[in-house]
């Protein structure tokens, strides 16, 4: 009996790291899942879209007021922050 036990390699158990292999798999395919659920797409409202004060004075001071809303299904974030652009003729 002592051969017998000594020629036959020692079982490995493979059990526990496929469970745990699964496990880890499952948890994140439903972290990803989840993440997916609450991620939609942010659509950026300018209004007004445009101000044309038309002619005015040199050293004139002018002020308007615009309203920034997100009226898409996700979250907005700025990776950076804002920034107003004058563009030409002003």
């Amino acid at each position: 009996m002592s051969r017998n036990n000594r020629n036959k390699a020692p079982k490995r158990n493979f059990l526990l790291p496929l469970l745990l292999l699964g496990a880890v798999m499952l948890a994140l395919a439903a972290f990803l899942f989840v993440q997916q659920m609450g991620a939609g797409t942010p659509v950026l409202v300018v209004d007004p879209e445009r101000i044309d004060f038309g002619d005015v004075r040199y050293n004139t001071p002018l002020s308007f007021t615009i309203t920034v809303t997100n009226q898409g299904s996700g979250t907005l974030r700025f990776t950076e922050q804002p920034y107003i652009e004058v563009r030409q003729g002003c």
